[in-house]
């Protein structure tokens, strides 16, 4: 079925091209955005994103050409980008690699457009939608490193199956990465640290820390250990900072592509 048909009509069957019924959850748009962010849409926007991505323009999903895409160079990927403070920080202090940023949220597109503007960066390719339409086309081993950073942590229960690190997700993340290529994930959610421990091992996934002996799955609570240091690149963004001024403990986790 397709994204906009009703799932129990028959309209469902009748275009085969069309994009497969996926739920999106979250929002799309915030505030109103100003005249210079409306420009930076207008303007920047086409030529950043990574090729053929959507299915009106890919209905066969094709893999993207990457070699053309990036020049050969290593490329990284981002999971929902926020504002864009540490997408933008990698970019610049590795200008050898390519980062393909994902991200929904039109208000957060426009923040990192201006970043993008203001510095001149030009190492940074731009999906401003659902990160699964994006790794339907990514070429089987051909993300060097992903990042899923403070991702939405849908905090009650019946909403679990909508965070990222469920197999939905993760299997195609797999797939995309170059074997033993690093994911890294950061959260302040002691729930979501443990979905993400017992979750991501599953798809492929092997833990560069040790959980904590401490660590109660039946009641996550924050525990030290090794993942309460962040990596040596990092750059604490505007998520974690409410963070910690709310009192939340910072978690970054690591695992390797198997």
């Amino acid at each position: 079925m397709t994204q906009h048909d009703d799932p129990s009509g028959d309209s469902a069957h009748l275009d085969p091209n069309a994009a497969p019924w996926r739920n999106f959850y979250g929002r799309r748009n915030g505030k109103t955005l100003n005249k210079a962010q409306k420009d930076y849409l207008r303007e920047d926007l086409a030529a950043l994103t990574p090729g053929a991505v959507g299915w009106d323009v890919n209905p066969d999903r094709n893999p993207l050409d990457m070699v053309t895409r990036f020049h050969g160079k290593p490329v990284w990927l981002e999971v929902g980008f926020g504002g864009g403070e540490h997408i933008a920080h990698m970019a610049q202090t590795y200008p050898d690699v390519e980062i393909i940023g994902c991200e929904p949220y039109v208000n957060g597109v426009a923040m990192l457009l201006g970043k993008l503007r203001r510095a001149r960066i030009s190492n940074i390719a731009v999906h401003p939608g659902d990160a699964r339409d994006l790794m339907d086309v990514l070429p089987e081993a051909s993300i060097d490193k992903a990042f899923l950073l403070y991702p939405d942590p849908w905090p009650k229960s019946k909403h679990h199956r909508r965070r990222f690190v469920t197999q939905e997700h993760l299997e195609p993340l797999h797939r995309a990465l170059k074997p033993g290529a690093e994911f890294r994930v950061a959260t302040d959610i002691p729930d979501y640290v443990r979905q993400a421990v017992q979750e991501i091992p599953q798809a492929g996934f092997e833990a560069q820390f040790s959980v904590p002996a401490a660590f109660d799955f039946d009641d996550p609570q924050p525990v030290s250990g090794d993942w309460d240091t962040p990596w040596d690149d990092w750059l604490s963004t505007r998520y974690e900072q409410k963070a910690l001024r709310e009192g939340r403990k910072p978690h970054y986790l690591t695992y390797r592509r198997v």
